[in-house]
């Protein structure tokens, strides 16, 4: 993992962030639905690695302040929540991301193994810096959800949140909600996110075969 530090005084975007940092502290969501239509297999891990592909397609996805200074994270790791039923509470996972899906989510299912019963907050340890917030919502579908973080304002990374899928017009939707900071992304830069991962989408479900 390595972290490039931004130069400021030719960053393009030094004025925007100066303005969304300081003057106006603004962090946004937007909520949209996905086409997952023909998605095989176990919706989380596939969902979790097709995230952390189109993270790493954007670099205003990988941007944040470190004791260092702000700079972009050339990889990801995506950290998610498992619920326990037994006590309606859940816990934070992270697993390390690998471009190969079935290497990806053999790691997860071994995290899973190893620390899917540990009922504590933070069930796995050692969570990198360079690693981004993913939840499920899997009881509710909804048209929008959004985070209040507290604190100084300055966490960048991007925040995602998986509602339950429902059927429309004959296609599976999946509702995702995606929380970022105005300082580093625009609706712009959302958008674009948002297409890129459609498509991945198809290529994964083309790829990986359809369910009947």
């Amino acid at each position: 993992m390595a972290f490039q530090l931004i130069d400021m005084e030719r960053w393009a975007r030094r004025e925007h962030f100066a303005h969304f940092m300081q003057e106006t502290v603004c962090s946004y969501s937007m909520t949209v639905n996905l086409d997952i239509t023909g998605l095989k297999g176990r919706l989380y891990p596939a969902m979790l690695w097709l995230l952390t592909d189109t993270v790493h397609e954007f670099s205003e996805f990988r941007t944040a302040v470190t004791e260092g200074g702000l700079g972009v994270y050339d990889a990801m790791t995506p950290a998610y929540t498992i619920f326990h039923q037994e006590t309606h509470t859940f816990s934070c996972l992270w697993t390390e991301f690998s471009e190969d899906y079935s290497t990806f989510l053999k790691r997860y299912e071994d995290d899973l193994a190893r620390y899917g019963t540990n009922a504590h907050y933070i069930a796995k340890p050692g969570r990198p810096a360079n690693s981004f917030d993913v939840s499920a919502l899997p009881w509710a579908t909804f048209t929008g959800f959004h985070l209040n973080i507290a604190g100084d304002g300055k966490y960048l990374l991007p925040i995602f949140t998986i509602g339950r899928k429902f059927e429309q017009n004959g296609c599976i939707h999946l509702p995702l909600a995606i929380q970022v900071h105005h300082a580093v992304c625009d609706g712009y830069h959302i958008c674009m996110f948002v297409n890129t991962l459609q498509e991945k989408i198809k290529r994964f479900i083309a790829q990986n075969g359809i369910d009947d």
